[in-house]
C-alpha cells in the first residue's frame, strides 16, 4: 500500500456510498440540498449493490436544478451502464414518531 493511504475494510454484506458536491454546484445551501437528495436516492438502492461495493457519486452543476426524480433517473441509468440492476423501490411513508400524533378534539 502506498504511503499515506489507508485501507478501511467494508463490513461484509454492505455497500458504501460517498458524495462529491463541489462549489461549482452552488452555494452551501444548494450543495447540501443536492447531497440530501442524492443520499435519499441512494439509500433506497443500497440493497441492489453487490456486497463490499464502494460508490462515489460526483454531482455536476445541473444537479442543483434537478428534482429528486431526475436525480434518481440519472443514478438508475448509471447503475444500468455498470450492469447493476436496480428494482423499482416503492417509497413508503414514514410512520409517525411516538408522541407526535395529534389528539382528537384539537388538544
Amino acid at each position: 500500500m502506498a504511503s499515506g493511504q489507508r485501507s478501511t475494510p467494508t463490513r461484509a454484506g454492505s455497500a458504501r456510498v460517498g458524495f462529491v458536491v463541489s462549489k461549482a454546484v452552488g452555494d452551501s445551501v444548494v450543495r447540501h440540498r443536492v447531497s440530501r437528495r442524492l443520499r435519499h436516492v441512494l439509500r433506497a438502492r443500497l440493497g441492489a449493490l453487490p456486497p463490499g461495493t464502494d460508490v462515489v457519486v460526483r454531482a455536476l452543476p445541473p444537479a442543483a436544478s434537478s428534482t429528486s426524480d431526475q436525480l434518481a433517473s440519472d443514478v438508475d441509468r448509471a447503475f444500468r451502464r455498470l450492469g447493476i440492476t436496480v428494482a423499482a423501490v416503492a417509497e413508503t411513508p414514514a410512520e409517525p414518531r411516538v408522541g407526535t400524533e395529534q389528539q382528537a378534539g384539537g388538544k
